[in-house]
């Protein structure tokens, strides 16, 4: 994480689970992500919800042939209540990924997917939703 994302270091983010369908990222309320208001910011929160849905991408790129690019286009929130103590962003929108990739795979054409991930706090409330929507396109030699 420090080589590849040294921010999401910084900010204590851990990919808890990892499945072909689905992803959960933590992150903890902490001094290095707080807001004046005593709770998490939305950036580093925007962080853990991207990183949920970009593990799925990247897991279902790795390796690709032919190679496949990524990279997010959009990016929508709601939040809903106050981010304190531990987060859980999780994404369950894999399946629906593995789709477009192998959508732009077969075809060679750009594809956009949109990866919802949802935040809950330590008693499963939601505190945010994010919306990210991932551009897809296969290399071509």
């Amino acid at each position: 994480m420090l080589a590849r994302l040294p921010m999401a270091y910084m900010a204590d983010l851990r990919v808890t689970s990892l499945t072909h369908e689905a992803a959960t990222v933590s992150i903890p309320y902490k001094y290095l992500n707080k807001n004046p208001f005593n709770s998490i910011y939305f950036a580093c929160l925007s962080m853990a919800a991207e990183l949920s849905t970009g593990v799925l991408c990247m897991m279902h790129v790795h390796k690709s042939t032919p190679a496949v690019s990524m990279l997010v286009v959009h990016m929508e929130a709601d939040f809903t209540k106050k981010s304190v103590g531990k987060i859980f962003f999780t994404c369950q929108d894999g399946e629906q990924i593995y789709a477009a990739i192998e959508q732009t795979k077969a075809t060679g054409e750009g594809v956009t997917v949109i990866a919802t991930s949802t935040g809950t706090d330590e008693n499963g409330d939601q505190v945010a939703e994010f919306r990210y929507t991932w551009s897809l396109k296969a290399k071509r030699k």
